[in-house]
């Protein structure tokens, strides 16, 4: 049973990454990285790691993506300069022919890979004071510059979209 619940989730989060890469419209793409989200969610479900399924969910599928649906509906292209932009199908599908063997390739020797056996995991593993330890004693100056980085895009959206209204 997890073995079919790991390929449900895997196929859905492969699946809607490919259509977010391959739609035309940006607010389907939007959508379509939500349900990927989703299905990552459910693969850290599986792995026990309860936290951070449930911080894909709130983080990435909830706040960031709402944000990311903002500055869409906020920058608001008219239809004519979205289909003068998007690329036609053959030019969209060409890497997937390109990517489809490799990734059939890798998937078989993965399948070959003899993994050595698994260490136990502390009890406080995946837990809320485990990972906020990790994160700002570890990697507080990586959380503080991706947090800037996400500053700087909502202001550089506002900016694009100023100049637009003038």
């Amino acid at each position: 049973m997890i073995t079919f619940f790991f390929w449900v989730f895997a196929i859905l989060a492969v699946g809607a990454a490919i259509l977010a890469v391959t739609r035309r419209r940006v607010l389907a793409c939007a959508l379509n990285l939500v349900v990927a989200f989703v299905g990552l969610s459910g693969l850290y479900f599986q792995l026990g790691a309860a936290f951070p399924a449930v911080l894909q969910i709130m983080l990435y599928a909830g706040a960031i993506m709402i944000l990311v649906v903002f500055v869409i509906m906020f920058l608001n292209l008219p239809e004519e300069e979205i289909k003068r932009k998007a690329a036609e199908p053959r030019e969209r599908l060409w890497p997937m022919f390109l990517v489809l063997p490799l990734g059939a390739v890798l998937v078989g020797l993965v399948n070959r890979v003899d993994l050595p056996p698994t260490r136990p995991l502390p009890a406080d593993f995946g837990s809320v004071g485990s990972v906020g330890r990790q994160l700002f004693e570890s990697y507080v100056y990586p959380f503080e510059l991706i947090s800037i980085l996400l500053l700087v895009a909502i202001v550089g959206a506002v900016m694009i979209a100023k100049k637009r209204l003038t």
